[in-house]
């Protein structure tokens, strides 16, 4: 079961995620598009109907040009 505080931080994550793409002015066919996925696929991500696995958050990060690390650093500093 997903507590709040969980819910809190995937929200935060999308956030972070959606900001990222916005800041590389990049739409969402856009980037799908350099991640070989249909427009659907970040859109359902960035809704949260579709959870990041690792290698995904990996090759959204390669795409936009920010390291994994540099994105987790992004994500904790916003969670403070």
């Amino acid at each position: 079961m997903a507590t709040r505080a969980n819910l809190a931080e995937n929200e935060r994550l999308l956030s972070l995620v959606r900001q990222m793409r916005v800041d590389a002015r990049l739409r969402q066919a856009d980037l799908a598009k350099k991640l070989g996925e249909p427009q659907s696929f970040v859109s359902r991500y960035e809704s949260g109907e579709h959870r990041l696995d690792v290698l995904e958050l990996r090759q959204l990060c390669t795409v936009l040009g920010v390291s994994l690390a540099d994105f987790i650093k992004r994500l904790e500093g916003e969670s403070r």
